[in-house]
């Protein structure tokens, strides 16, 4: 049996934030930081005081020891083998050596200084307690203020860093706009703006994002021009060869350069409506329409012969002739890039259209339709790829959303749904609902 793989932790998305990262940085830095200096400072005052204390008990031995020779009161601080003595002071004195160390006396902290005496140890203790509580006191001063300074940088630094989040989300927003088709929005970014102030990389990357929104707009609407100019001048030439084409004796050759006048004559039509849809200038010419039957007149004239199913009919505000394009772009490219039976099915404002071919390639799916290219499923390069790019901008003009995808079982599905109507029109009824 093979080891099933360890599924790995995944973080919360917001844990991806720059506020995030920033945040578990300052905090990270500071505690290491504060850690270090707290140990430092504690380290160097406790030997500090610890020597203070040393000293003074070492002055106090003294002291004793000259009242132990000469036989006078030792005082309440002085014994002579005391039973709290620590067994490694006892031990030195019974070498014959001093020394130093702090302990406990009757549950106190005390330093402890002892010397030989006769074969004893002579022991001083002073008290501990306050040098030791100061010590504390300060640990704690140490914490509280670490974690001020802590918090009063994490504050200060989210403070800076959300100046900079937001022009960042502002450059992403513009950025998603553009990507929409949006392309007259711009950050201008106020350093931008005024080239005087520094330039940091929040500034150099909306700089750019400009830049290239500008050139982009620019180049498009060059090509638009360039299209509409090119359908506009094949027009003229495009009827005469028609009319001359009429005078030709029939026949076959004859046949031929008709149709070849007729589909050049279709594609600068479609030039010319691409045009017109780039530029944004078409209106849509709102009625009210019974779906089913508007959905049965667009399929006959596309060619082929395509099954109309009406789950749920619905009344609609809509531009009839626009929705027929739209339809019959769809339906024609079904019949020419997939394989029957074709079905156009009406449910609601939703109306699918569906071949059972190999589906629409990647990338329409990843891009959307894009004109002169044209694909099937194969890969095989099979016309202009104009028809799909009219539905979506016709789709776009009647408010309505048109997607593609393929099916599981193989296909192409294209789905259009209609934007609703006003209330007050009253619209989505089903079928032999009553109309007064």
């Amino acid at each position: 049996m093979s080891a099933r793989p360890r599924a790995r932790l995944r973080l919360p998305a917001w844990t991806a934030t720059l506020y995030w990262k920033f945040a578990v940085f300052v905090i990270v830095m500071c505690c290491v930081l504060a850690t270090v200096v707290g140990v430092l400072v504690h380290v160097l005052v406790g030997r500090q005081s610890e020597e203070q204390a040393r000293s003074a008990a070492l002055a106090e031995l003294d002291t004793v020891a000259a009242a132990y020779v000469a036989g006078e009161p030792l005082g309440r601080n002085a014994a002579v083998n005391p039973a709290d003595l620590p067994a490694s002071l006892r031990t030195m004195a019974r070498h014959g050596e001093r020394g130093t160390q702090l302990g406990e006396h009757r549950g106190r902290p005390v330093m402890w200084a002892v010397t030989p005496a006769d074969g004893k140890a002579l022991a001083v203790h002073l008290d501990h307690t306050q040098r030791a509580a100061a010590l504390r006191g300060l640990d704690r001063a140490i914490i509280g203020s670490s974690a001020f300074a802590i918090a009063l940088t994490l504050l200060v630094g989210l403070f800076a860093v959300s100046r900079i989040t937001r022009r960042l989300h502002r450059t992403a927003q513009v950025a998603r706009r553009i990507s929409t088709g949006d392309l007259d929005a711009r950050v201008d970014d106020p350093r931008v703006l005024r080239p005087d102030q520094a330039q940091d990389e929040a500034a150099a990357v909306a700089a750019a994002l400009d830049a290239m929104a500008a050139a982009l707009q620019a180049k498009l609407n060059s090509e638009q021009r360039f299209t509409a100019d090119v359908a506009h001048e094949l027009r003229t030439p495009l009827t005469g060869l028609r009319v001359a084409a009429e005078l030709l004796p029939p026949g076959r050759p004859t046949e031929m350069v008709q149709d070849r006048i007729g589909t050049m004559s279709r594609l600068t039509e479609d030039l010319l409506e691409i045009s017109r849809l780039d530029a944004e200038v078409e209106q849509a010419d709102i009625d009210l329409h019974q779906l089913g039957p508007l959905a049965e007149r667009a399929v006959p004239a596309t060619g082929p012969a395509a099954e109309v199913r009406i789950e749920r009919d619905a009344r609609v505000e809509t531009d009839q002739r626009r929705l027929q394009r739209v339809l019959g772009n769809l339906v024609s490219n079904a019949h020419k890039h997939g394989r029957p039976p074709v079905i156009l099915t009406v449910d609601g404002l939703t109306i699918t259209v569906r071949d059972h071919g190999d589906g629409y390639p990647g990338r329409l799916l990843d891009h959307g339709p894009q004109r002169f290219s044209s694909h099937s499923g194969s890969g095989k390069k099979t016309g202009h790829g104009l028809g799909l790019t009219i539905a979506v901008g016709q789709a776009r003009v009647l408010g309505a959303t048109l997607h593609f995808s393929n099916a599981p079982d193989g296909g192409a599905i294209a789905e259009l749904t209609l934007p609703p109507s006003p209330p007050a029109r009253g619209l989505q009824q089903p079928t032999g609902a009553d109309d007064s």
